[in-house]
């Protein structure tokens, strides 16, 4: 188990052991579900300058945790119809602050979609974490609960935001691979 405090020290330990970005990224997935304690955990990853992304990576806390449209094999467009329906896709595109949703039933329209949200993930709370460079995006990292409302304390987004910038070189190594 890792602790939320040591979740960035956890992560820069893992970085330094240099493995394959396709390893380091499904361990990051892991290590942030764990440490969060939530249900799932995927990662989104992009090609900014193809306008392109995919979710390629999901940590699970178990097998009765949905995986809906959390792992795609083939890159997808990313820049047409989603971000017309996604509030948080479009904040990420917008180069924003990552989003740290309580509640997916009680948020703003202009936060989330609801009906997409349901029918799409599932979740009930969620973290829209946004991974950025040079004003492009790179990737969304998303833990998220089933089935209640959670709370998303100070030192869990302290954290969470302190590694959002390590995960980006390890993304752009990913997918330049393609």
């Amino acid at each position: 188990m890792i602790h939320i405090n040591a979740l960035s020290a956890s992560i820069e330990e893992l970085l330094r052991a240099e493995h394959s970005p396709s390893h380091t990224l499904n361990q990051i997935v892991e290590y942030v579900g764990l440490a969060l304690q939530a249900d799932r955990c995927f990662l989104y990853v992009r090609q900014p300058d193809r306008g392109r992304g995919r979710s390629a990576f999901c940590w699970r806390k178990n097998q009765s945790i949905p995986d809906k449209n959390t792992i795609q094999p083939d890159w997808q467009a990313d820049t047409d119809e989603l971000p017309a329906e996604d509030p948080l896709i479009r904040a990420g595109l917008a180069i924003k602050p990552s989003v740290y949703v309580d509640d997916v039933e009680t948020a703003s329209p202009d936060v989330l979609n609801r009906e997409f949200e349901r029918k799409t993930f599932g979740h009930r709370a969620l973290i829209h974490a946004h991974i950025q460079k040079d004003s492009k995006l790179w990737g969304i990292l998303q833990p998220c609960v089933f089935g209640r409302v959670r709370h998303w304390t100070d030192e869990e987004k302290k954290q969470i935001e302190t590694i959002l910038p390590l995960l980006q070189p390890v993304i752009a190594a990913y997918v330049n691979e393609d």
